[in-house]
């Protein structure tokens, strides 16, 4: 028995060619498609530093946010190709939008935040709220009742 890839929107997809016929004459409609970039994070003693790959994007249109322990990445890219040959002719664009939101599991402070941008790969470092000094406990004398010494 041959194996049949589970697809989900099947029965939607047959439904619409059996009710209209004529729909792939339709016109497309195509959205942005919206990438996750990778991102590499990992602490430091005093700062949470994260890099974001981002290539081909330019650095005007990238847009970075810390608030409330969250770090946001959004950047979009346009990439233009052009190509001339013998007998053909293609011209391609292609538009990227690119959002990552990460939680920070440290606390920070987002308004002091620095970011660069080199080679495709975009890097934030955010520094941690410092922790405030505690003083030097004693030692705690423990009390057993019940017993008696000798």
């Amino acid at each position: 028995m041959p194996i049949i890839p589970w697809r989900p929107f099947w029965d939607m997809e047959r439904w619409f060619e059996e009710e209209w016929p004529d729909i792939r004459k339709w016109p497309r409609f195509r959205f942005p498609m919206v990438r996750t970039p990778r991102m590499d994070i990992y602490e430091t003693d005093k700062d949470v530093v994260a890099e974001v790959e981002l290539p081909g994007v330019d650095p005007k249109n990238i847009n970075v946010e810390v608030k409330k322990n969250t770090l946001k990445v959004e950047a979009k890219g346009e990439e233009k190709k052009l190509e001339k040959g013998e007998g053909y002719y293609r011209k391609e664009l292609g538009r990227r939008y690119y959002k990552r939101i990460v939680p920070l599991l440290a606390e920070v402070v987002g308004e002091k935040a620095n970011a660069s941008y080199a080679e495709g790969l975009l890097k934030v470092v955010i520094p941690k709220v410092t922790p405030k000094k505690v003083k030097e406990k004693k030692p705690i004398k423990i009390k057993v009742k019940g017993t008696k010494t000798a």
